[in-house]
Formats: C-alpha cells, sequence, structure tokens
C-alpha cells in the first residue's frame, strides 16, 4: 500500500500521458482525405487526391495532431454524386421533356472546400441548382430528338465543363454527368406515339402505291413482250395463227362451263371452217 501511494503520483501522469498520446494520434484510411483545422483556420491536408501519385502512396495511416486545438474534417476521397430533382424542361420544338440526371465529382483541393463549403455535402447543396439550371439552359436549346442522337453527348459535355467551371469555386472537380432519363409526359406520349402510328402508315401507304405502280409497269411491259413475242410467231405462219385462234374460240365456245348450252349452226357456217379440213 505504502509503495502503491509512493507511485500513485507517477501512475496518474502516465495515465494522463497515455490520454493524450491517445488524443494526438488519428488514423486516415485510404479512402479518406482530412484537413486539419487548428482554432478554425484549416492549416493542412493529408492523403489528399493526387492523380499523379499511386494508391496507398499519398500519406495515409496515422498522424499526430495537437489536442483540443486540432480538429479534423475528414472528406471522401471516392467519387460523390450530386442527384438533380426531375424536373420539366421545354425543348426548342416546344416539348416538355421529364428530366432526371446527376453528376460525379470528387474533391481535389480539401483545404479550398472546407474554407468555401466546409463539408462535402454542403458541396452538394450547393451543386444541385447549378446542375439544374445549367442543364434546363442547356437541354433548352436543343429539341426532343437531338437527344436521342450523337448529339446529346455533345450537350453533355457541354454541361459538364459549365459545372466544373463552378465546381473548382468549392475545390471540387466534376468527373461526369449523365441524364437518367429524359422522357415526355404521358399525354404528350401518348400524341407522339399517334403521330408515329399516323406517319407509319402513310409511309406504307405510299410504298403500297408505289408497289402497285411499279406491278402495273412491270405487267403492261410483259403483255406489251408478249404480243410482240405472239405477233413475232404468227407472223411466219398465217396458217397456223388462224388455226390457233380458232382453237381458242371453240375451246371458249363449246368448253365444260359452257354444258348444256345449245348452238345452232349451219355446215357452212364461215365459223366452223377449222372442221373441214384444208
Amino acid at each position: 500500500m505504502e509503495l502503491m501511494r509512493e507511485y500513485k503520483g507517477v501512475l496518474i501522469a502516465l495515465a494522463a500521458l497515455a490520454v493524450l498520446l491517445m488524443a494526438s494520434v488519428v488514423q486516415v484510411p485510404e479512402t479518406q482525405q482530412a484537413v486539419v483545422v487548428r482554432f478554425g483556420d484549416p492549416i493542412k491536408k493529408i492523403n489528399s487526391f493526387d492523380p499523379k501519385k499511386d494508391f496507398g502512396q499519398t500519406g495515409a495511416g496515422l498522424v499526430l495532431r495537437i489536442p483540443f486545438a486540432d480538429r479534423l474534417v475528414r472528406i471522401d476521397k471516392r467519387l460523390l454524386t450530386v442527384d438533380m430533382e426531375p424536373q420539366q424542361i421545354l425543348s426548342t420544338d416546344q416539348l416538355r421533356l421529364n428530366v432526371d440526371a446527376y453528376a460525379r465529382f470528387r474533391v481535389i483541393d480539401p483545404v479550398k472546400m472546407v474554407r468555401t463549403a466546409g463539408t462535402p455535402e454542403r458541396v452538394q447543396e450547393q451543386l444541385e441548382p447549378i446542375l439544374n439550371s445549367v442543364l434546363r439552359r442547356e437541354l433548352g436549346k436543343r429539341t426532343f430528338q437531338s437527344l436521342l442522337t450523337a448529339e446529346r453527348g455533345q450537350a453533355m459535355q457541354k454541361i459538364r465543363d459549365e459545372l466544373d467551371t463552378q465546381a473548382r469555386e468549392y475545390g471540387a472537380q466534376i468527373v461526369d454527368v449523365r441524364i437518367k432519363r429524359a422522357d415526355l409526359p404521358e399525354e404528350a406520349l401518348e400524341s407522339a406515339y399517334s403521330r408515329m402510328q399516323a406517319a407509319r402508315e402513310q409511309e406504307a401507304a405510299t410504298i403500297r402505291a408505289q408497289g402497285q405502280k411499279s406491278a402495273q409497269l412491270i405487267r403492261a411491259e410483259a403483255e406489251a413482250e408478249a404480243a410482240r413475242t405472239y405477233a413475232e410467231a404468227f407472223g411466219k405462219d398465217a396458217d397456223f395463227y388462224n388455226f390457233y385462234r380458232a382453237m381458242q374460240s371453240y375451246d371458249y365456245a363449246f368448253g365444260e362451263d359452257e354444258a348444256g348450252t345449245t348452238i345452232l349452226l349451219s355446215p357452212d357456217n364461215a365459223y366452223l371452217k377449222q372442221f373441214k379440213g384444208p
């Protein structure tokens, strides 16, 4: 007991030193970067994003700080998202589009971010209305059809560049901007479908009319060619042509379809001359 009382002060000092040491050492993982704020003033950054350095080479791990004087603001080092509230945008062809988009960003200057915004959440709050404004202005210059072509990529690039300029004011970098959906309202969709159906029906009618016209031309040319062929063939033997035409007439007059029909003709009738022989 006397020994304990003798070293009590030492034990208390060691315990206080251990607590002070534990409060002086903090851990910054690879997925985070941190800013040391001393009495409200950001003084340095730890494990900040550097595109020229490999993962694990930017200073993550255990770091020292002054207890009760230094405060650490932790910032996610990975990509963060700004989600835009769905809104209606009027295109140049007077169509109201329901647009839903998002942007990806990362904090590249954590000290500047802490000074201007304080936290990444505040950066997201600041960038969301800017994204809405830039998206509305850029898409409002274009038609709905252009958003279904390669021109959409050009529009997104312009939106990204303009939003990135604004994000740099908060120590952030816009990596990408994407449109999740850009659709017409339900009533506009029904109207668009009706117009598309009418256009397709009109196109089909035009194709059918052109096909009928082509078929008539081909049939007329074939019949003319057949007539020329018959004329050339029969012109070489007029007697055979007369005989052939007479046989066709007899087949039509006395064929099975005419069964039960009585025709009275004189044997000397010119119509029956092919039955008499030469």
